[in-house]
């Protein structure tokens, strides 16, 4: 699988997922199937379920060998300085079950004075607690501030929504980082449902290239995140069979003609729209 940054570019979210206990074996199911199938990336976050998908992450991963995966978890703003930092990813860390975590996002801007979070990352980098760090919607001026303060050119990976009917971070984000090597995670990739997905899914170019390519208009939104340079896409699967979905999408390449077709009912902003986070 390609990489951006030594991250995969396709994992598994695992938003409101080990919420529902009736939902449990499912879930677990699924988390296994892709870890089964080379799905080494994993997303999830303290807020998750108050923990809860981090819970089920590590039963999940029991069995599997820990310096093969990829885990990614999110400090919450009110956590991320020195009264909260440290007990909030030990937390993270003991629910896990894991010595420590690839990858450690400040999950969105708060009070706390970005210097403080960033000396706390490297703290956490210096006694081995976390691999790297990154922040998540942090819009262009937010990077901008972030990359002024020392150390802050560190930040490996900044994660957005991004999908095919929110495309507002390919006009200045996307270029702005991929200028200064920080990788993008798009979290939502297939959006969040309601009727905006439903628009999407319904949409006959939709519709057309997965005929085209005998796939669910599903695979379809997945193959235009998929298919942008440089970005990490990172799909919640709850079940085995959208998880082999996800992964069978990897071998999904989009036409000219087809991302032409999606280009135009689903266009590309030719100005600044603010970050879209729902």
């Amino acid at each position: 699988m390609k990489e951006v940054n030594g991250i995969p570019v396709l994992g598994m979210g695992t938003w409101k997922m080990g919420e529902n206990r009736s939902k449990h074996e499912q879930e677990l199911s699924s988390l296994r199937y892709g870890l089964d199938h080379g799905m080494t990336l994993i997303d999830t976050a303290e807020m998750y379920g108050e923990g809860k998908s981090e819970s089920l992450i590590s039963e999940a991963i029991q069995g599997y060998d820990r310096s093969k995966l990829y885990i990614v978890d999110k400090v919450l703003p009110w956590n991320a300085g020195q009264d909260s930092f440290m007990d909030s990813l030990k937390g993270s860390l003991s629910r896990l079950k894991t010595d420590y975590i690839d990858l450690y996002l400040l999950h969105w801007r708060g009070e706390i004075p970005l210097e403080e979070t960033i000396q706390l990352f490297e703290e956490a980098q210096r006694e081995g607690l976390i691999r790297n760090w990154g922040v998540s919607n942090f819009d262009t001026d937010d990077m901008r501030e972030l990359l002024s303060i020392k150390g802050g050119d560190r930040c490996l990976v900044d994660q957005c929504l991004y999908h095919l009917g929110s495309r507002g971070v390919e006009y200045d984000l996307l270029p702005f980082l991929k200028d200064r090597g920080i990788g993008f995670m798009a979290y939502c990739p297939l959006a969040m449902g309601g009727r905006l997905r439903a628009s999407m899914l319904e949409n006959r170019s939709v519709l057309s290239i997965a005929e085209n390519h005998g796939i669910t208009p599903m695979q379809v939104l997945l193959a235009f995140t998929l298919s942008q340079d440089d970005v990490i896409s990172i799909p919640k699967a709850s079940n085995p069979i959208h998880m082999k979905e996800n992964i069978e999408t990897l071998n999904i390449s989009l036409t000219p003609q087809e991302k032409a077709m999606l280009n135009k009912v689903f266009p590309s902003p030719n100005h600044k729209v603010a970050l879209d986070m729902q």
